[in-house]
Order: C-alpha cells, then structure tokens, then sequence
C-alpha cells in the first residue's frame, strides 16, 4: 500500500467516499461542490492523487476505496507508535493513560482485546 499521510482536506475526501462508496465519479464531483466548494478540476485532481496512493480506486467511472477506513485508522496508528515511541506500543499506552483516566468499561474493553489476541 501506499503513503497513508493524508492532508485534512484529503481525509474530508475520503470520508464522503466511505460513506457513499460506490459512486459515480460525477456524483462524487456534485457531492464535493456541495460538502467542500470543490470544483470538478480540485476533485479529479485530489482523486488521481489518492488513487496514486492505492486508497482509491476509479474504474470506468466507478470510485471506491482500496482502503476501508478501519485499515485507514489502524495504519495511521502504526505509523504513530512507530514514528512517536520508537514501535513501543507499552510506551504510546504509558503517555496516554497518564493524561487521561480510563473508565472501568473502557478498562474492560482493552482487557478482553489483550485476552482474545492471547
């Protein structure tokens, strides 16, 4: 896959296609005037450029995603533990709980995700 950093207007992007997927690329083009004040050339323009990226795709006309948003979410979170904690996934959990109190639900949660990967 490709370069995942993705610039904020990149992501509103993406957003609408996942939430609309699959679309006509002149759908697309009509829901990005009116959700971003794009104009046809900004959209096709951004489109090639994330389909260059390999999290689109474009076929006859068709778009979609390569990458659904969770394979997004979670590349996006690798490439922070990597780049930030030196790939310590303990650490990047250390400075997180330490600003912030987990509730016992969410305490839960990540306990059943630690047991069930066992």
């Amino acid at each position: 896959m490709g370069d995942f950093k993705l610039a904020e207007t990149e992501k509103k992007f993406v957003e609408l296609i996942w939430q609309n997927e699959p679309l006509p690329s002149g759908e697309l083009v009509t829901l990005c005037e009116k959700e971003l004040s794009w104009k046809k050339s900004t959209t096709y323009t951004v489109l090639r450029r994330l389909c260059q990226k390999g999290i689109l795709q474009n076929e006859d006309s068709m778009v979609s995603s390569l990458v659904n948003k969770m394979e997004y979410m979670a590349r996006c979170s690798e490439e922070l533990v990597e780049d930030t904690f030196d790939g310590s996934l303990p650490q990047f959990v250390a400075a997180f709980m330490s600003r912030k109190k987990l509730s016992e639900k969410q305490i839960k949660e990540i306990q059943n995700l630690i047991d069930n990967y066992k």
